[in-house]
């Protein structure tokens, strides 16, 4: 009798990463390869990228690191030429790219806006296409997770063009996963609300971080990496097989907290 926690593996699979020199996708990447992913990292800081390949090796993994800038066209289909010279046709995308940055809305420059929606909507989309055009000439089935935020579900102050950017990813995100589900490909987002990285661990150290995650979170704490892994990994493997346009919370409650 098979293990039914076997679904979750992602042995045999290619999974491409974008974002992944940091947070959310370094993170990723290496929980891919511990499952038996043979992965495929994306993004600018190519020396960042260089010393998360070598991590993964020395561990046993397989990992080819591409530069790539999801804003060009030409940058993200020659990151999928080169995981597909190195491992044939992608499985699975990990669609995590994205900035931030908070301004509010009647002092956002035309710049502020476009820079904003270019990468983490223009993005999305670019690599979500590039990604389901391959698998679809390849008659391959495939996942792509998208990564979008519980700010694509609610709103913050100064937060505008972040928000609109990602309630624009989880409509993508429904929209091509009814369109591809005929070819077996299934589209998905991860909605993660506030986890603690590098990019604002010392704003949630200060006492004014701390009242936040206090009033805003009904857990009452900041989330741990580690607790993105079920929900990356049922939406990547054959686990969620029959999971498509979904869009899962994970939040500590933070959507839920009463107004």
């Amino acid at each position: 009798m098979s293990n039914p926690l076997d679904a979750f593996s992602l042995k045999g699979k290619t999974v491409l990463i974008t974002g992944a020199s940091s947070g959310l996708g370094a993170h990723f990447a290496r929980i891919c390869s511990q499952v038996g992913a043979r992965v495929v990292i994306g993004a600018r800081r190519v020396e960042k990228l260089d010393q998360l390949a070598e991590e993964i090796r020395s561990q046993g993994g397989e990992v080819l690191a591409v530069p790539m800038d999801v804003t060009s066209r030409d940058s993200v289909e020659a990151a999928f030429d080169a995981a597909e010279e190195a491992f044939g046709v992608v499985d699975v995308v990990l669609n995590n790219a994205g900035v931030g940055g908070a301004v509010r809305a009647l002092e956002l420059s035309e710049e502020d806006w476009r820079s904003m929606l270019s990468t983490n909507l223009d993005g999305v989309w670019r690599v979500a296409q590039c990604g389901g055009q391959r698998m679809v000439k390849a008659g391959k089935p495939g996942s792509i997770v998208n990564i979008a935020s519980i700010l694509g579900l609610r709103v913050g102050r100064g937060l505008s063009h972040y928000a609109t950017s990602k309630a624009a990813v989880v409509q993508l995100t429904k929209s091509l996963g009814m369109e591809l589900a005929r070819f077996n490909i299934r589209v998905n987002a991860i909605a993660p609300g506030y986890f603690l990285t590098e990019i604002n661990d010392e704003f949630f150290d200060t006492e004014q971080g701390q009242e936040f995650i206090r009033k805003g979170v009904p857990m009452r704490r900041l989330g741990q990496l580690e607790e993105l892994n079920g929900a990356m990994l049922l939406l990547a493997s054959d686990a969620g097989q029959f999971m498509t346009g979904s869009v899962v919370t994970v939040d500590g409650g933070h959507v839920v907290n009463p107004l």
